[in-house]
Parts: C-alpha cells; sequence; structure tokens
C-alpha cells in the first residue's frame, strides 16, 4: 500500500486519507513548479492489504497515448513493471521489462492496458494490469459533459474555446446552451466581465452563451484556454412555470436559448381562475451562489401588447402569485348559488 501512495505522491495525481481503509478522494495539493492533473479518481474502500490492483478509479479518462506521456504502470504479480513509470519515445513505443517494446502511440489508456494484459498472459495467469498517465506530452484540457466526443486533449499552441469545441465535435443535441469554463488561479482570471473568481476553491468560473460563440455576437468570449482549463456543459436546461396555472411545467430548452413569458404560459395551459396577472415574478438563479434575484412581470400588459415580451433563461422559475381576495370570494359566491332557491322559497311563504 505504501509504495502505492508514494508512486502517487510522486505522479501528484492523488491522495488519501487512511483509517483502517483506504478512501481516494482526489489530487494532491500542487507543489511549487509542478503541474497536477485536475482528474478525480474515486476507489471503493478497501481493506488494507488487499490487492492494490482491484482499485479502479471509477472515472477513467479515454485518453489517447502519445510520444512523450509518461505513464505509471501497475501489474502487482510483476515486480519489474508494477509501479514503475515509463516514457513513450518519439517513435511511440514504450520499453517494458518482460512485455517488451510496446506500440502505444494512438492507443488510449484502457486499450494499453489490454495490449499490456495480453502480452503478459504468456508469462502470468490473469496478469492485473492498470496504467495512469502522470505526465502528459502537451498541457491538457478537459472536456467533461454532453459533448460528441469528451475527454482530455492536449493544448497545442494558442487554441481558442470554439477551435476546441471543434475538436470534440460540438454539443450534443440534448446538451445546454451554455457552456462552463472553469481556471485555475495560477494561470490567472478568465478575462470576461462575468467571470466569477473563487478565492477558496483557486478557481475562476465563466458561463458563455453557445449562441454567442457560434453567431461571434461577443468576439472576446472566445477565450484563449489555458492548460487544465475544464470545459463543461450539462444536459439541456430547463424553465419552470409554478403557482396560479392549470398546469405547473418544466419546459426543456433544448437548442433554445430562452423561451418568452408567453409561450412559458401557453405550455403550462395559461393562467388559473385566481391569478393576479400583474404581479408576476421570475426568480433568476444569481451565478455562484444559492440565491435568486426577483424580477416582477406585468403579464396583463404583455398581453395586451403594452410591453415587451419577457425572456426566460435557462433555470428560471415564472412564479404566478394567487389573489387571497379571488380565492376567498369565489367559495362565498358559489354557496351563495347554491343556496338560491332556498331563499327564493323561504321569502315566498313569508308572504
Amino acid at each position: 500500500m505504501g509504495r502505492w501512495i508514494n508512486a502517487c505522491r510522486k505522479a501528484g495525481v492523488c491522495w488519501f486519507l487512511t483509517t483502517g481503509s483506504v478512501v481516494l478522494f482526489g489530487q494532491l495539493p500542487q507543489q511549487a513548479g509542478a503541474q497536477a492533473s485536475p482528474q478525480t479518481f474515486v476507489a471503493t474502500q478497501q481493506p488494507v492489504g488487499a490487492n492494490q490492483a482491484a482499485i479502479t478509479p471509477t472515472i477513467r479518462p479515454d485518453y489517447v497515448l502519445g510520444p512523450n506521456d509518461q505513464i505509471l504502470v501497475r501489474v502487482p504479480q510483476e515486480e519489474q513493471i508494477n509501479e514503475r513509470p515509463f516514457r513513450i519515445d518519439p517513435d511511440g513505443f514504450v520499453s517494458l521489462p518482460v512485455a517488451g517494446r510496446v506500440k502505444a502511440e494512438g492507443l488510449t489508456v484502457q486499450a494499453m492496458e489490454a495490449e499490456l494484459a495480453q502480452r503478459l498472459r504468456q508469462y502470468i495467469l490473469n496478469p492485473l494490469v492498470s496504467i495512469t498517465v502522470v505526465q502528459y506530452r502537451s498541457d491538457p484540457v478537459f472536456f467533461v459533459g454532453a459533448f460528441r466526443v469528451p475527454g482530455i486533449y492536449p493544448l497545442q499552441g494558442r487554441r481558442t474555446l470554439v477551435e476546441m469545441l471543434a475538436a470534440v465535435g460540438g454539443t450534443l443535441p440534448n446538451a445546454s446552451r451554455r457552456i462552463k469554463v472553469t481556471r485555475r488561479a495560477d494561470h490567472g482570471p478568465i478575462p470576461l466581465p462575468q467571470a466569477i473568481q473563487d478565492t477558496e476553491k483557486k478557481t475562476s468560473t465563466v458561463e458563455i452563451s453557445m449562441r454567442s460563440l457560434t453567431e461571434n455576437i461577443n468576439p472576446e468570449e472566445d477565450i484563449v484556454l489555458q492548460a487544465y482549463d475544464i470545459v463543461s456543459v450539462e444536459r439541456a436546461e430547463k424553465v419552470y412555470v409554478s403557482g396560479e396555472v392549470l398546469r405547473t411545467s418544466a419546459i426543456e430548452l433544448g437548442e433554445r436559448e430562452s423561451i418568452s413569458v408567453v409561450q412559458a404560459m401557453t405550455e403550462a395551459g395559461g393562467f388559473g381562475p385566481n391569478a393576479v396577472r400583474d404581479r408576476v415574478m421570475v426568480l433568476r438563479p444569481v451565478l455562484g451562489t444559492n440565491r435568486r434575484a426577483v424580477l416582477p412581470v406585468d403579464v396583463s400588459k404583455i398581453f395586451a401588447g403594452k410591453e415587451v415580451d419577457f425572456p426566460l433563461l435557462p433555470n428560471d422559475v415564472l412564479l404566478v402569485q394567487r389573489s387571497s381576495t379571488r380565492a376567498f370570494l369565489v367559495p362565498v359566491s358559489t354557496q351563495l348559488v347554491s343556496s338560491l332557491p332556498y331563499l327564493i322559497i323561504t321569502a315566498l311563504l313569508r308572504r
């Protein structure tokens, strides 16, 4: 166990807490001058002394190996290879004891594990092979979420967000229309006014509209990516309609940037009988917090054409308030109508 921890410490990719069992949480704090990968490894609990090759990360990058990548190989049945770093040579091969010279260039980490296991079966019964990239041939950028080809991509030269999005094939049809970029503080803040700095996490984060990027509405948003940037996109977001409406709804935006209040109300079936149309509120998330901004909307004026329709953005809540006065009068009037025949008969008898 100690040897595996030391290997991880040298690689700078993971750290442990041990209290009779092993739990793998994340990466080591970065040392001065070193570059650590932001990969996240999560391992299940194992008793100390168990076969360490059985501890495999649940998040495995589908990284394509190439010349000058350095890999850490774990094969507990073979000490000449186990927990040793090897560098892929300029020709794309890696020379390993017992296994010999193996072509690594063009293989993913998983494919390389399978290739090495196949070679070792000549000498070892059921070899357990695990490979981790501990040093990249060039600075990596991480694409996570609803991309067509998510993964780790080498950042070679000056590459912008749009260029790298083309390299990953863009987003899936059901992806959100907003992209999130997270940057480590040691690479400086993201140079956009809407970027949020997190001093505790030591990161800079910004959300960018896909429409703005593709239509070049704001050229500054096509930022130059830096080493270890994490570009993420969620599944398509929704707009929620709640309160005094005929049908509370969660409306998926799909490829739309937004929908209007009129569209949202139409999908929700319209107003309920006790709705206050001039006191509708939009509850909009405040980026980087758990709070929501309250934006009043006079829907009666929008329907009358006196005001411009209001755009609802992802995760907005359109809340239609209920009139307490109307809610009280309706049951009372209903009761009066139902008792009207009785009142008429009583009046006639008193004559």
